[in-house]
């Protein structure tokens, strides 16, 4: 009898899932799952387990833990990729583990006069990206650098958002002061750092080895941490499929030239005391230039 091999390591996982070209977030989901399914099984290898125990596990989480269907489909996919991905295995019962049914629900969508009443409530320092976040519909995880930003057409461009596509978004008008501001308050920052050597930022794909000059680059500089949904401007365009807009809005830019943001359009919504983007004063320390 074959000895049975040892539990596959976080690196390992790590490791199949990068040269899949997973996100960050899936990383960490698919991570947190396997974790949770060999402890609650008494650290046992999953090479030794198999549809029971998966299914005794997704219970666990239905019953005791109270999980919605869609967190504990997430649980799954992590296990499958896990059995299939890592370990090799891809067993009839895989396809016969029992998934859980997310039910549909209505989504709560706010009011004109609600979003404008939110904006006005925060702070200064998060005014700006408040505003960013509801103008452009950026995603959470997505982000921006100084190079993205092109004030001329009236656009954002999102490199490697969701599913690691490109994508540009609309500017909002009502955005560009706010911006300009951030970007002057950011770019001495960004000077101080040179002065002191201790300048550079993360850039992705061996993008550094390429371009050993760019991650002291200000274009490279400034991530924006904040989607933009393709589906109106396909509406608004008239494609019957979403393809077609896809490629409008990157060899055009149709988003940030014929499609006005729902930020501009709230505008006259704002109170006074709302109408301001640009950011406080700055700290007196900062975390990271990322």
């Amino acid at each position: 009898m074959e000895p049975t091999p040892s539990p596959p390591s976080p690196p390992r996982l790590l490791r199949r899932l990068r040269v899949l070209h997973y996100s960050l977030r899936t990383e960490e989901t698919y991570v947190y799952w396997v974790k949770a399914f060999v402890h609650f099984q008494g650290l046992r290898h999953p090479a030794d387990m198999g549809r029971e125990e998966v299914e005794e596990f997704l219970t666990h989480l239905a019953a005791q833990r109270d999980l919605s269907a869609s967190t504990q489909r997430q649980a799954l996919s992590a296990l499958l990729f896990l059995y299939r991905q890592v370990l090799g295995t891809d067993l009839p019962w895989m396809n016969d583990v029992i998934r859980p049914v997310p039910r549909r629900r209505l989504p709560v969508v706010l009011s004109p006069d609600e979003v404008a009443r939110v904006l006005a409530c925060l702070v200064p320092q998060h005014q700006l990206f408040g505003h960013l976040l509801y103008g452009t519909s950026l995603r959470l995880m997505e982000g921006l650098r100084v190079k993205d930003i092109d004030f001329a057409h009236r656009t954002l461009v999102v490199r490697s958002g969701k599913g690691d596509k490109d994508r540009a978004v609309m500017l909002p008008e009502s955005l560009r002061p706010g911006l300009e501001a951030q970007l002057a308050r950011a770019q001495v920052l960004w000077r101080a750092d040179q002065l002191r050597g201790t300048g550079g930022v993360e850039l992705p794909h061996a993008l550094a080895r390429k371009y050993p000059r760019a991650p002291q680059s200000w274009a490279w500089w400034g991530r924006l941490q904040a989607g933009y949904d393709i589906r109106t401007v396909q509406a608004l365009l008239g494609h019957a499929d979403v393809k077609t807009t896809m490629v409008y809005t990157h060899v055009l830019k149709v988003g940030g030239a014929a499609v006005r943001s729902p930020l501009d359009a709230l505008q006259a919504r704002l109170p006074a005391s709302g109408t301001s983007v640009v950011m406080g004063p700055l700290p007196a320390q900062r975390s990271s230039a990322r």
